[in-house]
């Protein structure tokens, strides 16, 4: 099983867990441990993974980092600081800025067993910069995060190219920040330059104001366009397969045209029962509060959106499903297991009546 698949596996054992863990040291033992252990280490080895390191402190000797892991001379190389998976870590990151500054480790990890925060000294050697370069929520794991968060495999591991890659994160996060900001609210100097190659006249005050509405619409449409680009090019090439095999089905539209993000969500259920299909379709029915996916005429699964909860057809009957709660349909790729189930159990219903 590849990484990200034992990743998505073990975040859908954190959501199973989180509320029945009550102490900082369950976290450790049923979240924390198993994570790292997750990434390739041995966890119950402590010439690599060392619980309760000392990590001296100015005047507060013996102060001890919950975890260490180390090189082969026994030098730390990442601190690990760990909290109960109840707490906010907003307030804990001076702890792990401390042991930091008094170790030779390249990299702290701040965590509650859900949330990972990943630092290093980018602005200043040996001392640890005050904003993660690299955020991982377990339970809201985006696809794009997983190739930064795999670097920390034991096997891949390698403190030069993880540090330019973390400089490389953090740039790219400030950027994305900075343009988010753009698009909601741009300020006069972004206004300005947007200005600068399409308006000759003077740019005073009033003239910005004018633009700035013009600029915000202009910004929002470009992403629409662009995305709906993606789309169609998706459905295209969907729709231009040239033969239907036992393990593929073609798509059909029915109903009225849902939005972006539904048509993305039809396409990821696709794309995840793949090797599910059989020669019948994939559809779907949209209302306002409701998508539905079928197979073969018969739904599959159904994400509710009053709830924001995912239904799943399991046993091929009407009250024979199972729900899911999400915080967004980025989730349903969590339940890819339960997805080729159904999948599977629809194809065999429909070839019995065959």
């Amino acid at each position: 099983m590849e990484f990200s698949e034992r990743l998505k596996e073990f975040c859908n054992r954190v959501k199973n867990l989180r509320s029945k863990i009550k102490t900082e040291e369950a976290t450790k033992t049923s979240l924390i441990m198993p994570f790292f252990s997750l990434l390739g280490y041995d966890v119950f080895n402590p010439i690599e993974f060392v619980p309760e390191y000392t990590a001296d402190v100015g005047i507060k000797k013996g102060e001890k980092v919950d975890y260490a892991i180390v090189d082969k001379k026994q030098n730390p190389v990442i601190l690990i600081e760990a909290k109960f998976c109840g707490e906010n870590l907003d307030k804990h990151g001076g702890q792990l800025f401390r042991y930091f500054a008094t170790t030779s480790a390249k990299f702290g990890i701040l965590t509650n067993g859900i949330v990972y925060k990943f630092y290093t000294d980018l602005e200043e050697l040996n001392k640890m910069d005050k904003l993660p370069f690299l955020v991982v929520n377990l339970l809201s794991l985006k696809d794009n995060v997983i190739p930064y968060l795999q670097r920390f495999e034991k096997s891949a591991f390698n403190v030069t190219a993880v540090t330019a890659k973390a400089n490389e994160l953090r740039y790219n996060d400030q950027i994305k920040q900075f343009l988010s900001k753009q698009l909601t609210a741009p300020d006069d100097s972004f206004v300005a330059y947007v200005m600068s190659d399409i308006y000759s006249g003077r740019k005073t005050q009033r003239v910005i104001e004018d633009f700035r509405p013009l600029v915000k619409g202009a910004f929002t449409q470009l992403i629409s366009d662009k995305a709906n680009e993606k789309l169609k090019s998706a459905m295209a090439a969907e729709m231009s397969e040239p033969q239907i095999t036992e393990k593929s089905a073609p798509v059909e539209v029915i109903n009225n045209s849902p939005n972006i993000e539904r048509l993305e969500t039809f396409f990821t259920v696709k794309t995840l029962i793949h090797d599910s299909l059989s020669k019948q379709a994939l559809t779907y029915e949209d209302s306002d509060n409701q998508f539905e996916i079928l197979f073969g005429g018969k739904w599959l699964c159904r994400l509710n959106y009053d709830e924001m909860c995912l239904h799943i057809n399991l046993k091929s009957g009407d009250k024979d499903e199972i729900k899911r709660k999400m915080r967004s349909p980025d989730d349903v790729h969590f339940y890819k297991n339960l997805l080729c189930q159904a999948a599977q159990k629809l194809a065999e219903t429909q070839e019995a009546i065959v």
